[in-house]
Order: structure tokens, then sequence, then C-alpha cells
């Protein structure tokens, strides 16, 4: 083992983690966007309460991690002190229109694809490589030079968690702060989730939820201590499918010059996982696009999905779950746009018309 590069080590966990999310994703119908759909459309909240249980059970065991030491999360980027909230905002309601238009979100393109969907095939080069040019390249110009000059400095409290801002208001040891948040936050969505009587009658669901907060839960922890490697220290992070898919793209492209990480093992297990679910349950078929109509909407999601998950600093599981993990300011407001973005954008498919989408969003919110 000692003789294995720490970042093909961390590239495993990341398969391994990308397996369990392709499986439970394709065999248990995990999807963001398919909570969404059902709530909005079919006032159904099953799949809602899924992904809002898995956030809690990531949230009490990475909060767990950390004080033991585990996670090092003062090191994730999520927890940094430069507050990116117009990244968060914008990006994610950019996000969110964009999965509408597509039907799903970036995980959701990889269990379509191991299924067969020739249309994810295009989606995800699209919204890789726009991605990556958002972090990297062309695109990022107009993040570098409309949204991340708005960002806020929050040195002062030590960074941009909850624990953070309540630690610095009451005087409180942050450790303290923390371990309340952490029993108080997980305790209260869990409690949302099974006072529902359907979701508790819905063992798939519960255990989809349950998986995918362990498998975010063991990101954190094995870049956390594999990752602490002095000689090839790595970055501490778990599960997020908004520039991982990029930097996969280019580590095929450039694979000589080019080092293996977590993320790149994430994208292969997720494809991985969904494929050989779909093998297994005979779902293999290959689908393609019905039209140039449906093919340009596809492209213009693709392309939002790419720039916003990037802006935001991560999509429905990046911001959404992982995020939300560690308590990050930035995460229910990046999470908050997205489904706002993907409500509107569903609303506008639904009736063709910007206003009518506006309109049906306001009633639902009286």
């Amino acid at each position: 083992m000692d003789d294995v590069p720490t970042p093909l080590i961390l590239a495993g966990c990341g398969l391994l983690a990308g397996a369990v999310v392709g499986v439970v994703a394709r065999a248990a119908r995990f999807c963001t966007f398919g909570a969404v759909e059902d709530w909005i459309l079919a006032s159904d909240t099953k799949r809602m309460r899924s992904w809002a249980f898995a956030i809690a059970v990531a949230v009490i065991i990475v909060q767990f991690l950390d004080a033991a030491g585990v996670a090092r999360l003062d090191q994730s980027f999520y927890l940094s002190a430069d507050f990116g909230w117009a990244g968060a905002i914008l990006g994610g309601l950019l996000f969110g229109f964009g999965m509408a238009m597509v039907g799903t979100c970036g995980y959701g393109t990889l269990v379509r694809m191991g299924g067969g969907d020739l249309r994810a095939v295009v989606v995800f080069l699209v919204m890789g490589l726009t991605a990556y040019m958002t972090a990297r390249g062309f695109t990022g110009v107009f993040r570098e030079t409309l949204i991340e000059p708005l960002n806020l400095d929050l040195t002062g409290v030590g960074g941009q968690g909850l624990s953070h801002l309540l630690s610095s208001a009451l005087g409180v040891e942050r450790s303290a702060v923390a371990f309340g948040l952490g029993v108080v936050v997980p305790a209260t969505i869990v409690w949302w989730c099974f006072k529902d009587p359907a979701f508790r009658r819905a063992p798939r669901d519960i255990l989809a939820g349950a998986l995918i907060g362990l498998a975010v839960a063991f990101g954190f922890a094995t870049t956390g201590i594999i990752g602490s490697d002095p000689f090839e220290p790595q970055q501490v992070e778990s599960l997020s499918y908004a520039l991982p898919p990029g930097e996969t793209i280019i580590y095929f492209l450039t694979f000589t010059g080019a080092t293996i990480d977590f993320g790149v093992g994430l994208v292969l297990g997720t494809f991985g996982g969904a494929f050989l679910t779909a093998a297994a349950k005979g779902e293999l078929r290959l689908e393609a696009f019905d039209d140039a109509r449906e093919m340009r909407r596809h492209l213009a999601g693709a392309f939002l999905m790419g720039f916003g998950g990037v802006s935001a600093l991560g999509c429905t599981v990046g911001q959404g779950i992982s995020a939300m993990s560690t308590l990050a300011l930035s995460a229910p407001l990046a999470l908050a746009s997205i489904l706002l973005g993907a409500a509107f954008g569903l609303q506008y498919l639904v009736s063709g018309s910007v206003r009518e989408a506006f309109s049906a969003l306001r009633f639902a919110g009286r």
C-alpha cells in the first residue's frame, strides 16, 4: 500500500462511493429532479423526503467525524472564508433551470448513460466541458468578473459555516456549536421526513436516502484521512457532479499527463454502478433524441448546468448534500436556488410560457 499513490487510492474510494450512488439511483429511482417533479406535479413528497433523509444522515455522521478530527472539514472549500453568495444563488438558479430542460441532474445524467441513453452522453459531454471551461477556461471569465467580485470575506469569523457565525455571535467554542447543530439539524429533518405516513411505509426510499448519506460521509472520511498524506496532500471533498465530469473528460484526453483523483473515480463508479444495475434489471436499451427541438433543449440545459454548477460550487449533490453536511452557508442558498430554478423550468415546460410559469410559481407560493 505504501507504493500506491495517494490520488489512486482516493480514486478507488471515489469509485466505490460512485458505485453505491449508481446502484441506488438506478434501483431505487433516487433522483433530485424526479423528486421535484413528483412534488410539483403530483403532490407526492416521498422522493423529496428520501433526499432530505440523505442530508440528515450525512450531517450527523460528517459532524461526528469532524468532531473526532477525522473529516478535517476546516480544510474543505465549502467552509472557506470566501462566501460566494451570488454564485450560489445565480449558479443555483441556472443549474436548476438547466436540470429541468434536460430532465435530470449531473449524477442522473450518468445514471441514464448507464442504461444506454445516448441523449445523456451528449448532455454529459456538453455539461462536463462547459463546467471545465467555467472553472479554468473561457466561460470562467464571466464568473471571475461578474460573480466572484461580489463574494463576502468572512475571515473575521473564521469561515462560512453556520457554526462559525453562531460561535462568533454567541462567544461560544465552535466545536460546541457544531456539535449542537449536528444533533438539532438532522433531528429536525428526520422528524419532517417521518411525520409523513407514506414515507414511513416506503422502505426503499428510506434505505436509498440512508445509503446516499453514508456515501457522502464516506467521501469526507476517506479524503480527510487518506488525503492528509504529507507528501501528497489531497483536497478534502465528497460527492459532487459539477466539475468532476469535466475533469473526467480531460483526464481521458490527457491520460499520460493527468492524475486520477476522487472525483474521476466517483464519475466512473456512478456510471459503472448504474450500468450493472440496468443490465441486471434488463433495462439496457439505446435511446436517442426524438427531434432537433429536443436536442436543442438538452444542449441548452447541459450548458446551463455546467456553468451554473461550477458558479455555485456544486450541484444537487455537491451543494445539496455534501455541502449541507458541512453546514456551510452556501448550501441552503444554492439548494433553494436550484429547487426554484427547477420548479420554474418545469412549469415553463408544462405551459410553454414564461409568464404562465411565473404565475404558477406565485400561485403555488400562496
